[in-house]
């Protein structure tokens, strides 16, 4: 009877402890959670409480086995896998951990300067994003390399390890060329400011904003839902545009090809009543200029400006439409047309000293329809 009780007791008494001080410890964590509403640390602690409850099973049966007296041959296996049980979710928890820590530190600091410096939030981000992969990548090979020394041969083979860890390093090093380049590049661009997640960027002529930065690649969602993940390296070897660097504001530019006639000072004044009733528009400037022309046309150019990226080229493409739109309705002259002829010969001089055309009618007494396109005088 005993020898059935007390198994019986040693893993019941595990899984009861395990689950009546992990709810305890849940409870206070809930309540904390309640009381301090300015802080999201107890309710990111509470996602711990798994790899918690985990390691408070591994440790108490791990200390409670042997008086147990299961399986007393396979005694040493079995103690062996809990603890590697108790080291995996123990690193599983450091984690967790380690990630609410950040993610409350990093909750405040964008609280504080989320309105005043968007900017210095998204490096922030970035750089918070890369030390928690740093951190659960170191966490995970400690927690692997202490796993692997709990085997009697891994621990014989330790000093032959260590002899050949120079000659490792260089092979492993030659080996990984690339991926420790991208590595460095990964913290190049967190601590250098280079690029940020949320930053709208142009990359091998492709406009889009930065989804997610590793210490390997970076992924950029591109304006038709497209996801181009590049390796970091290319950012540290490569120019790119970042259209957020510095202010998000931007100026953008409006080209029009319209005839020599066309109203340029009523241009201006439809520049800004369609602005005027653009949302996208920050009211900050705006210009209308003739900036070319050519035998047939004139090019206009409009500047405008909008508070970031995405507003700037909403901004466009409302005034190309409008403003198109309005020439064709009001003033369809003023749109560009071709101008057709028919071939005439160079005049000659006649006896008075007149220029006279093939046809004997002096070119000074010629007379042409209004239509200025068509070109062919009346007789």
């Amino acid at each position: 009877m005993e020898n059935l009780l007390r198994p019986l007791i040693v893993v019941g008494g595990s899984v009861v402890l395990t689950l009546v001080i992990g709810w305890a410890t849940d409870f206070l964590l809930r309540k904390a959670d309640e009381r301090h509403h300015e802080t999201p640390l107890w309710g990111l602690l509470r996602r711990g409480r798994i790899p918690y409850m985990i390691v408070l099973f591994a440790a108490l049966l791990r200390g409670s086995y042997d008086e147990a007296d299961l399986l007393e041959s396979r005694a040493e296996g079995v103690g062996r896998t809990l603890t590697l049980i108790l080291i995996g979710s123990a690193a599983w928890l450091v984690i967790r951990i380690a990630a609410a820590i950040v993610e409350t530190s990093y909750s405040r600091y964008a609280s504080a300067r989320a309105h005043r410096d968007p900017a210095r939030v998204r490096r922030v981000r970035t750089q918070v994003t890369l030390i928690m992969r740093v951190v659960s990548a170191i966490v995970g090979v400690v927690a692997v390399a202490t796993m692997l020394l709990t085997f009697p041969a891994f621990r014989a083979a330790g000093a032959s390890l260590l002899a050949s860890a120079g000659i490792l390093g260089i092979v492993a090093g030659v080996a990984a060329q690339s991926t420790l380049s991208n590595m460095f590049a990964g913290f190049q661009i967190a601590f250098g400011d280079m690029v940020r997640i949320g930053d709208t960027v142009v990359v091998d002529g492709e406009w889009g904003t930065v989804e997610e930065i590793t210490l390997t690649f970076l992924t950029v969602h591109t304006w038709d839902e497209r996801r181009i993940t590049m390796p970091v390296s290319y950012f540290t070897s490569k120019p790119f545009e970042n259209w957020s660097r510095g202010t998000p504001q931007m100026t953008g530019i409006v080209f029009w090809h319209v005839d020599h006639s066309a109203p340029v000072e009523a241009m201006r004044d439809k520049l800004r009543d369609i602005l005027r009733e653009c949302p996208a528009w920050d009211g900050r400037a705006y210009n209308l200029s003739v900036t070319d022309t050519t035998p047939s046309t004139m090019q206009v150019r409009a500047l405008v400006t909008a508070k970031d990226a995405d507003d700037i080229w909403t901004v466009r493409v409302t005034v190309r439409e409008q403003m198109m739109g309005w020439l064709a309705d009001e003033h369809p002259y003023a749109l560009p047309r071709v101008n057709t002829a028919d071939a005439v010969l160079a005049p000659s001089s006649n006896g008075n000293g007149h220029r006279s055309s093939p046809d004997g009618v002096p070119a000074q007494q010629r007379r042409y329809h209004g239509n200025h396109n068509s070109g062919r005088p009346e007789r």
